[in-house]
């Protein structure tokens, strides 16, 4: 048996207790957090299309709200280990997070819009890496890969719902900004649910009391190799607001349907976490490979053919999107001991983002000039991770606390 999971199955049973009620709880808190914008970007693409934006601005601005939103990480991380207020972090950047959605309702020009994406990524940024490194912490005692995979499952349940959500407010005949405004309820759920487990579970550290320090001030070779894999594979992912602006533009899909095709894709999330976490566990990086290979072709799918091939990339982008959300997390969490982790998940984030910018960005140009050439692009970036995480998984880890 893997020895993470032998270690998950030899915790105290009361531990392993809170530490699974804590992770479901700040699942609950990012289940109605994706509702609120989950249900926002699934129709980000074509709102800016009416609103006169080409699709070299949508690919720009999403690129751009992914920068933003990855790449203040490496603040945010730096920040949130230095004063240890994890919990304050994360809440300021929840607010920001979400309440930058309903006011898209408000934006009459595709500038103050794009304003608005950039700002609700802004808030991700601030506060992914203080609730990752807590969830680091109870992931400990119930296994990486699962801890951060049941995270993401109902992340997922929120992001098939809120698309979902607007796809019934155009069903019947709404417009795109009440679609934003209702999107304000779930904003007030998560914000609620969060402000209860920091009541309960006030120190998130408690999890995992021992902690290794790292000798010198980086990280360890092998968390960089890694992140050049996964820059690589974030390089060559669109975004979905570009493939929702080529289903827009090309007539491809139905209004109303383009929603569900991204609810489609988030259901498809949901499970892949929690298959990729699980086997993570016993097998390690691995996994992120064969995700890697098993996603690395939607975009001919996506870009390339009718509704159902269309059906099939999205499928296959959503189990790529499931993996790095959980198998990504728990092999960082592997690699960085629990002192530094906040800085980690903030510098790999950082690198993530800036790649999925600049892939974003010219694949938003490409798509302008020549779409099978982004296609090739895009299958190229992500394949070109196989041997870099093969070099991974050849590498010892750093040793965990225990």
């Amino acid at each position: 048996m893997n020895e993470r999971l032998q270690e998950a199955q030899n915790v105290p049973r009361d531990l392993k207790g809170s530490a699974l009620r804590f992770v479901v709880l700040l699942g609950i808190v990012s289940l109605c957090a994706d509702v609120t914008y989950e249900g926002a970007r699934s129709i980000t693409g074509p709102f800016l299309a009416v609103l006169g934006a080409s699709g070299a601005v949508v690919g720009f601005v999403a690129g751009f709200g992914e920068l933003i939103g990855y790449g203040l990480r490496i603040v945010s991380g730096y920040v949130s280990d230095r004063t240890g207020k994890y919990w304050t972090i994360a809440i300021v950047g929840y607010a920001v997070n979400l309440l930058a959605v309903p006011l898209l309702a408000l934006a009459g020009r595709w500038e103050i819009a794009a304003l608005l994406i950039v700002t609700e990524r802004m808030g991700k940024a601030i506060r992914a890496p203080a609730r990752d490194a807590m969830l680091s912490h109870a992931t400990k005692q119930i296994g990486r890969g699962f801890g951060f995979g049941l995270h993401e499952a109902l992340d997922q349940i929120g992001a098939v719902t809120g698309p979902l959500l607007v796809a019934a407010v155009l069903y019947f005949k709404g417009r795109y900004q009440t679609g934003f405004a209702i999107l304000l309820v779930p904003a007030l759920v998560a914000m609620s649910v969060l402000l209860v487990a920091r009541w309960i579970y006030p120190h998130s550290r408690e999890f995992e009391a021992k902690v290794i320090k790292l000798e010198g001030k980086g990280f360890p070779r092998v968390f960089w190799i890694y992140l050049a894999a996964v820059a690589a594979i974030a390089a060559g992912y669109a975004d979905f607001p570009l493939m929702a602006f080529h289903f827009e533009k090309t007539s491809l899909v139905a209004d109303n349907w383009i929603p569900v095709l991204y609810a489609v894709a988030n259901a498809v999330d949901a499970p892949a976490a929690l298959l990729f976490g699980r086997l993570f566990d016993r097998v390690g990086i691995p996994v992120l490979i064969l995700s890697s290979l098993l996603s690395a072709f939607f975009a001919p799918f996506a870009f390339l053919g009718n509704f159902h091939l269309a059906l099939v990339g999205v499928i296959l982008w959503g189990i790529g999107m499931g993996a790095q959300e959980s198998v990504m997390r728990a092999a960082l969490a592997e690699m960085v001991p629990a002192d530094k982790r906040g800085s980690a998940y903030g510098v790999f984030n950082t690198g993530y983002g800036i790649f999925w910018f600049l892939g974003s960005a010219l694949m938003g140009w490409l798509y302008d000039i020549s779409i099978p050439t982004l296609v090739v692009f895009s299958i190229v970036m992500q394949l070109a991770s196989i041997p870099l995480l093969l070099w991974v998984r050849k590498m010892p880890s750093t040793p965990r606390a225990t």
